[in-house]
């Protein structure tokens, strides 16, 4: 078997300005592929995972089925990733895709405790895209007719707010609360259309540890953020980092990191 995918749970939302968020959120899944034949590993708290991670290589397509690729790149070669020309895009572009045509937003996404980045979407995405990001906050700051036009008005915000926040920075706020006066501050800055708060019901009171595995307990997904509890310690896991390889229906043995809250 190979992970060849996963899936955060909240394709099912849908946004309008006036009416707020529709839909709901699913349970966040890993996709796994056996000889062609996809399955779905359900990650609602309380699951016991027993899988062993082996050797790493492309995860190949999903289209019917999955089509394998024994490249070594990972978890996509060059022949399999998904080249998305939006994800560089500042505003300087001839709307190359049909979804650059579509109305946009342009939101601000704040992670705990105070770690806030901009970041434009398809409108009618925009919760979806703050919660696969795993976002504790959100607003809405202005909708507008096209990608393009979005693009250019977050460039021009980027250089006062970060467009980007790495995984890492995401794990130390796990266990943390938004600062809300720091939110605010920045909020005062804006006229805003509307605002999002998300919860998660992680149970933690502590950061936990970076790692990759799927041997433990799901307590919860935050994002793409998976945590897990083994033998005391809690473990954040990046799903994307999973993404590509092989695995066994089998606990693994390896011995982790514990964080300090496993010694209490």
């Amino acid at each position: 078997m190979q992970i060849v995918g996963y899936d955060s749970g909240v394709r099912g939302l849908g946004y309008d300005p006036a009416d707020g968020i529709t839909g709901s959120v699913e349970p966040a899944a890993l996709i796994l592929a056996d000889e062609g034949t996809l399955s779905r590993v359900e990650l609602d708290p309380g699951v016991d995972l027993e899988y062993t991670l082996g050797a790493r290589h492309c995860a190949g397509r999903i289209d019917d089925g999955h089509t394998p690729c024994s490249n070594p790149g990972a978890p996509y070669c060059p022949e399999h990733d998904d080249d998305w020309p939006c994800a560089s895009c500042r505003g300087r572009c001839e709307l190359p895709i049909e979804a650059c045509r579509e109305e946009h937003a342009i939101y601000l996404a704040a992670f705990a405790p105070a770690t806030f980045k901009v970041g434009v979407t398809r409108l009618h995405r925009l919760p979806t895209r703050l919660r696969e990001q795993g976002a504790d906050r959100g607003a809405h700051l202005q909708a507008v007719s096209n990608g393009r036009l979005a693009r250019r008005i977050e460039t021009e915000l980027a250089e006062g707010i970060p467009d980007r926040v790495p995984v890492d920075a995401k794990v130390a706020g796990l266990h943390l609360s938004v600062d809300r006066g720091a939110w605010h501050d920045l909020l005062d800055r804006y006229d805003l259309i509307r605002t999002f708060e998300f919860e998660y019901a992680l149970p933690l009171s502590e950061q936990p540890v970076r790692e990759t595995l799927l041997t433990g307990t799901v307590l919860g997904t935050q994002g793409r953020l998976l945590v897990l509890e083994r033998a005391g310690g809690r473990y954040a896991v990046d799903l994307r980092d999973l993404v590509g390889y092989d695995v066994t229906a089998r606990a693994s043995d390896r011995e982790l990191q514990a964080n300090l809250g496993a010694f209490g």
